[in-house]
């Protein structure tokens, strides 16, 4: 069974996907190989800043959403 890498969510960015269902938020990754790190991660949920997420892995990186 695999392991999560804890990170806390620092700021709650914009909402993405078709319905608006998705978030895109920056979060400071807490254990593992890349701890202290501050990535772009697109969560599905009710979200805001200080909750704690359980990512799979914390090498992947969300690309930025920009206005057309």
């Amino acid at each position: 069974m695999a392991e999560g890498i804890a990170a806390e969510i620092v700021e709650v960015r914009t909402k993405t996907g078709v319905y608006g269902e998705i978030y895109q938020v920056l979060c400071k990754v807490l254990d593992g190989p890349d701890a202290g790190r501050v990535i772009l991660r697109n969560v599905k949920g009710p979200v805001k800043a200080g909750t704690i997420l359980m990512l799979l892995d914390s090498e992947r990186e969300a690309k930025e959403i920009k206005a057309k």
